[in-house]
């Protein structure tokens, strides 16, 4: 299984051995070896994370299902030496937040890996159009909302790229399908009409499905002001493009959108 559910295992074994190992060595009462695992899982587990924060959702995931196996530990263990039975209560509520906590992981696993080969031939049998991916790991073209220094660095740029005044058309000189190498074109000039030259025109473009299947390329100057290369992108449908043009020190950058057609043979993937 993945590494998601492999970390959720085995440090929820680890826990469990370290309470069997303090009631047994120390003679303590349960309840209190659970919460000695607690506060050292967490005084562990919490710096770990700081120094390779694995993502709010992963995080969170891992410390729930850790404190949860103290729990447990601590009224499993402590109904064991008492010699009475389990009210229905605290087992239903501890089963309902392990059953959440394990699901979230396998979401999240399957959101970023995808599902394993079988599964997905079950649950995604083939229509006809190609191969279904079940991943989605995202696109972020950019990540100035993240951080309120870098999205001020972003109006500013867009407000210096609005004084500018640089006029930029784009398009392919053909109509472009999958697999094929079209040609891509922008043709930049000053606000005055006159073409840019000797500027670095380069960009992406994006695939919401899939970030793997991101796409690069850098255009060469074909006259004055006009910007060419071929570029071959490996799937039909809709994709996203962010388009940079470097001059000495100004940034000009676009965002924009394209449709991609099936390839010639109508295979499209």
């Amino acid at each position: 299984m993945p590494d998601l559910l492999l970390g959720l295992a085995v440090g929820a074994g680890l826990i469990v051995a370290l309470n069997l190992a303090l009631i047994r060595f120390t003679r303590t009462s349960a309840k209190l070896a659970a919460a000695v695992t607690a506060l050292i899982t967490v005084g562990l587990y919490v710096p770990y994370s700081i120094i390779r924060w694995p993502g709010g959702d992963i995080f969170a995931m891992h410390l729930a299902i850790y404190l949860l196996a103290s729990l447990a530990c601590g009224m499993l263990l402590s109904v064991r030496s008492t010699g009475q039975g389990l009210h229905w209560g605290p087992a239903a509520l501890s089963g309902f937040f392990i059953f959440v906590v394990v699901s979230g992981a396998i979401f999240v696993t399957v959101a970023e890996q995808g599902l394993t080969s079988s599964l997905g031939r079950w649950l995604l049998p083939d229509s006809g159009r190609g191969p279904t991916s079940s991943m989605f790991p995202g696109v972020i073209s950019h990540n100035y909302h993240q951080k309120e220094e870098l999205y001020n660095d972003y109006l500013h740029q867009v407000e210096r790229q609005r004084q500018r005044g640089w006029r930029v058309q784009k398009g392919w000189l053909t109509d472009p399908a999958a697999k094929q190498p079209t040609v891509f074109r922008v043709a930049v000039q000053t606000p005055d009409g006159q073409p840019l030259t000797g500027a670095a025109v380069a960009g992406q473009f994006l695939r919401s499905s899939s970030s793997k299947l991101d796409v690069g390329f850098n255009l060469t100057e074909r006259a004055p002001g006009v910007y060419e290369a071929e570029v071959r992108l490996p799937l039909p449908g809709a994709w996203n493009l962010v388009l940079q043009i470097r001059k000495g020190e100004d940034l000009h950058e676009i965002r924009a959108n394209t449709t991609i057609g099936q390839s010639i043979d109508g295979s499209g993937s």
